[in-house]
């Protein structure tokens, strides 16, 4: 797995670079295509800091979550848990649809098959 991250007018410290590196090396956990992620932190001159986290997958599939706020290491946290999310929704989907065809055929065999009139 890829994985960068870059600053907008903030210097990356080596704690944050390693704290995001651990917080996002879970997520390919919740969606296994993840295959890319991408960190940038952009602190303005207010001292809001705004992280943002690009997950990409396979056939160019792209996930991003977006956090602003006052301590970097909160925004990776609630910008991981918003990806975790959507890792989550994306997999139930394809599950859910994976199967469909061979749940209609059970339940049809389940029905009513082989009724006599008597």
């Amino acid at each position: 797995m890829l994985f960068t991250i870059s600053g907008k007018h903030i210097d990356i410290t080596e704690a944050i670079k390693s704290y995001a590196q651990e917080k996002t090396s879970r997520l390919p956990r919740y969606y296994n295509s993840v295959n890319q992620i991408e960190v940038v932190v952009d602190g303005s001159k207010g001292g809001k800091t705004s992280v943002e986290i690009i997950a990409r997958g396979e056939h160019s599939v792209v996930f991003v979550g977006t956090e602003s706020g006052e301590d970097a290491y909160r925004c990776i946290d609630v910008a991981v848990h918003k990806l975790e999310k959507q890792l989550r929704r994306k997999k139930t989907k394809e599950r859910n649809n994976k199967h469909t065809a061979g749940a209609d055929k059970t339940k049809a065999g389940r029905d009513g098959g082989d009724r006599r009139s008597k």
